[in-house]
């Protein structure tokens, strides 16, 4: 199975080579490592050539505009030659098991397509971060994701996914509409796609808090929401079209429920409103709700680990 490490960098000299260097130490090697430059105006590119030239596995792409975290993902994406795809910031690092602990996974779960596991933060902060409490199958999220914009998946730094995840999301239109946490794209799209997620609980990156951030502890103005809000109509958009989905796909939501393998209360709630919201369910509400309580409660106390 080859694997490719895909590396979006702008203006992060001072930690490309860090975030590079983590890909190449990995007990298990990676067949392929882009580096996708996206017009950096310091010494990225530089940087990039004198301490990588001699590692035939690190290919640098180096763009001649900027134009953003999404085209680069977009340039990436269609460089990258690896059966899994790994994403990661040029100013995170990867724990030296992370490849060889996510293979492990999607060879013990064959039916993920799309993996995210717990980081922890470093430099201006500390701590672990974990979505949920424990390794599970989080199973499909299409209906949640297009209905309610629920977003399964974590920083771009933790995100792994099937070659075909990606062919079937990438090129994505709008890059400007995503310059910046272009990582909801990957996360969105993924599960508008079709992919079947599993969550990895344990730390194996590291996440860099430093004052250059995105959005790392930044708030927002309402003008930024309101173009946000346009965004990612217009990415949902976009998905559902190239998918070609029907109008209504509640109807559905309860079989969608039970890909879950442990599925939270958070999680009932969510389909529960979902179904008793929808006008066009007027008949076989009550069976739908009273089948997504049975795998709730037949399933959720369950526990689960990927060794």
């Amino acid at each position: 199975m080859k694997t490719t490490c895909l590396i979006n960098n702008y203006n992060y000299s001072r930690y490309v080579v860090e975030a590079a260097e983590s890909a190449l130490k990995q007990s298990l090697p990676f067949d392929e490592i882009i580096i996708v430059d996206d017009c950096s105006t310091d010494d990225s590119v530089s940087v990039i050539r004198e301490h990588f030239a001699s590692f035939p596995t690190v290919r640098l792409i180096a763009k001649d505009k900027n134009e953003g975290q999404l085209s680069s993902f977009n340039t990436g994406s269609n460089a990258a030659t690896g059966d899994i795809v790994f994403f990661l910031d040029a100013d995170d690092r990867y724990d030296e098991h992370y490849l060889e602990e996510s293979l492990k996974c999607y060879h013990e779960h064959k039916e993920t397509d799309f993996l995210f596991c717990a980081h922890r933060k470093f430099q201006d902060a500390e701590g672990i971060v974990s979505p949920y409490r424990y390794s599970r199958d989080l199973g499909f999220s299409v209906i949640l994701a297009l209905y309610v914009k629920a977003s399964i998946g974590s920083v771009t730094s933790t995100i792994s996914m099937r070659r075909w995840v990606l062919d079937r999301m990438f090129p994505i239109p709008d890059p400007e509409d995503w310059r910046t946490r272009a990582d909801d794209c990957l996360v969105w799209g993924s599960s508008v796609v079709g992919a079947r997620k599993y969550y990895l609980e344990k730390p194996l990156v590291e996440y860099r808090v430093h004052g250059n951030n995105s959005h790392y502890g930044r708030a927002h103005g309402m003008g930024f929401r309101f173009r946000r809000k346009l965004a990612t109509n217009r990415l949902f958009s976009f998905f559902r079209k190239r998918m070609g989905y029907d109008d209504n796909l509640i109807e559905y939501a309860h079989a969608e429920f039970r890909t879950i393998q442990r599925p939270s209360f958070k999680e009932l709630r969510a389909y529960w409103n979902l179904i008793l919201s929808d006008s066009y369910l007027q008949t076989g509400k009550f069976r739908m709700l009273i089948t997504i309580l049975i795998h709730y409660f037949k399933h959720n106390s369950r526990k689960a680990s990927c060794r």
